[in-house]
């Protein structure tokens, strides 16, 4: 939630940060704002800022900010684009925030909890809070800091996260030193950017952003900062220490993300393109993974007879994993409700004890969890962006206890990913829609691949059962793919119900495979003799439900552990079409944020 883009280069800033936030915006689309460094050079007028900030989208940001006159703009500047946490979303809480004497400059991603202890020391000594943000505050007590003890700005802002409690991605900028760029982290996602370091012949630009998409159309050499630590950026080159000031020397990577997978193409709403995208991301899912020979051929995999399923990573810790006592999820959101569909598949077919539990809760109730070898207790924490803040915190709660914990998870370096002992990535690529569609079918996916794994290694199921089950898993992207076929249909259902509102039609999922298919034809019945109208979906070969139904949405017979991933796709499009039409804001609802970076 909340996100935040900076620039320090030979270019002109402004450019960076408004195309920087609006990639950004699915974060957080309450209000924006930009703060621009302008003199300070030799030569050059005393430094000053020009700070522009609008409640709305970045689009009214955009329109707010000066036209090119021909004269030099900015080569510094830091952006952010918001979501609400402390006041409404108006142009007086928008960040960047000044500190009381101007020369101070914040742009926040988090939650400072002490937010009123602070606020009530400030004030005491005379300074005076113009907005209801937390974030004003840090600018505040920056300054207070700085004038206290007479401290650079980077000293100043190092000490100031001291008295800070809470999660925090920050990016400062300080009249006194116009040509610093200033980041720090505890909890709250952020990355630099640096221009091509092979290329010496050209000025070095950084770049510094709650994501990458903000940055992978000027770079795809990165920094990933972990929690406390901070970067000292100058036009010359950066530093990164610890909040304790031990100096690090850190890698640059490289992005494995695309400007075009971020992009939506010809599509009107990324949710639509990303619903359509299912058939590809399940495959990418797949492969490396389940390795298949052909049907009606002797061919097998490398390294064995018959089908496998290989997870790199978690190979090593098969043996724990196929002991355990039981296995415990932690998520939230969409990904919660992936881990129940999960602990259907885990229990059914490879006889693992699984509960599920909603992280906020998990990490604060101080579970009973078990670490005995051979009946221990492992941890799965689910996250598209691995940067999820409560089930982040699930998966450091375990480790603090000494539980194995394994992350599932979307983004490749995201914080999950580098704070659990193994994982599994998706591979479906990046979803920029706030409600999930690929990824929550791709997370589906893997722990179908983990089930089956576990199962055949546990010896739950047979080795002709672990063949008809792989063959199944890889013809799905096929599968689904037919389902799209129907995409007129369902089209045109939702230009019937677009426009109820004192009533909605009761969609029965209704697979005939279900072992309550025939209760479920019952609770159709019941709907019906009240006056209900009813949406089915059911497979090809069915014809039950046809007179019985207003409509009826037919999906290709899978076995009855793959349905959920089929069946959620006609879901997908007929609620994309009925916001659509209805004029909702599909690919950023209100009141929502894609990555839930504060608790």
């Amino acid at each position: 939630m909340c996100g935040i883009v900076a620039y320090l280069g030979p270019d002109e800033a402004i450019g960076f940060l408004v195309g920087g936030l609006k990639r950004l915006e699915y974060r957080g689309y309450d209000s924006a704002g930009v703060a621009l460094v302008h003199g300070g050079g030799p030569g050059a007028p005393p430094a000053s800022f020009e700070v522009v900030k609008r409640a709305g989208k970045v689009v009214n940001l955009e329109a707010a900010l000066a036209a090119p006159n021909g004269a030099p703009r900015p080569k510094l500047g830091i952006a952010h684009t918001r979501w609400a946490t402390h006041g409404p979303p108006t142009d007086v809480n928008a960040h960047p925030h000044l500190s009381q004497n101007g020369r101070i400059a914040v742009v926040h991603n988090g939650v400072i909890e002490n937010f009123a202890a602070l606020r009530e020391s400030l004030q005491r000594k005379g300074y005076t809070p113009v907005s209801q943000t937390d974030t004003e505050l840090f600018a505040h007590l920056v300054e207070d800091v700085q004038t206290k003890e007479k401290l650079p700005i980077d000293a100043a802002v190092r000490l100031a996260l001291t008295q800070v409690q809470g999660a925090f991605g920050i990016a400062v900028i300080s009249l006194d030193e116009p040509d610093v760029l200033i980041a720090a982290r505890r909890g709250s996602p952020l990355i630099m950017g640096v221009s091509d370091p092979s290329d010496s012949s050209a000025p070095a630009a950084y770049f510094i952003a709650s994501d990458a998409s903000a940055v992978v159309e000027h770079t795809r050499h990165v920094i990933y900062f972990e929690d406390s630590e901070m970067a000292v950026i100058r036009p010359g080159g950066y530093e990164i220490m610890t909040l304790g000031n031990v100096t690090l020397t850190r890698e640059v990577e490289q992005l494995e993300l695309s400007l075009a997978q971020i992009q939506k193409g010809s599509f009107k709403h990324f949710m639509l393109k990303e619903i359509m995208e299912q058939p590809e991301a399940l495959r990418n899912c797949m492969r490396g993974r389940l390795l298949v020979p052909a049907v009606g051929t002797d061919a097998s995999p490398p390294g064995g007879q018959g089908p496998r399923i290989c997870f790199g990573g978690l190979e090593p810790l098969m043996p724990r994993l196929a002991s355990a006592r039981r296995f415990v999820f932690c998520a939230c959101g969409t990904s919660w409700h992936a881990a129940l569909v999960g602990e259907y598949l885990i229990e059914q077919l490879a006889g693992i004890n699984v509960e599920v539990e909603y992280a906020s809760e998990f990490r604060y109730r101080n579970p009973i969890l078990q670490k005995a070898e051979g009946d221990e207790d492992i941890v799965f924490v689910v996250s598209q962006s691995g940067e999820t803040a409560d089930t982040l915190a699930a998966a450091q709660f375990a480790r603090r206890k000494g539980i194995l914990a394994i992350g599932i998870c979307n983004v490749v370096g995201s914080s999950i990913a580098r704070e659990t002992d193994a994982g599994i990535y998706l591979h479906a690529g990046p979803e920029i829609g706030v409600a999930s569609t690929k990824a929550f079918t791709a997370q589906i996916t893997c722990l179908t691949m983990l089930a089956l794994k576990l199962g055949r290694y546990r010896g739950v199921i047979s080795e002709e059962q672990f063949t008809e089950h792989v063959r199944a898993l890889v013809s799905l992207p096929d599968k689904m793919a037919l389902i799209f076929e129907q995409a007129d249909k369902i089209y045109e259902m939702s230009r019937v119900y677009r426009a109820y509102r004192s009533f909605l039609p009761v969609v029965v999922i209704a697979p005939r495979c279900d072992a309550t298919y025939d209760k479920l034809r019952s609770n159709i019945q019941e709907v019906l003799a009240r006056g209900g109208t009813v949406i089915a979906i059911t497979e090809t070969d069915n014809d039950d439900l046809d007179a019985e139904c207003e409509y009826v949405i037919k999906i290709p017979l899978v076995a009855d552990f793959l349905s959920p991933i089929l069946t959620v796709v006609p879901l997908q499009l007929l609620s994309y079409y009925i916001a659509d039409m209805r004029g909702c804001d599909v690919d950023q609802p209100r009141n929502l944020a894609k990555s839930v970076t504060v608790e």
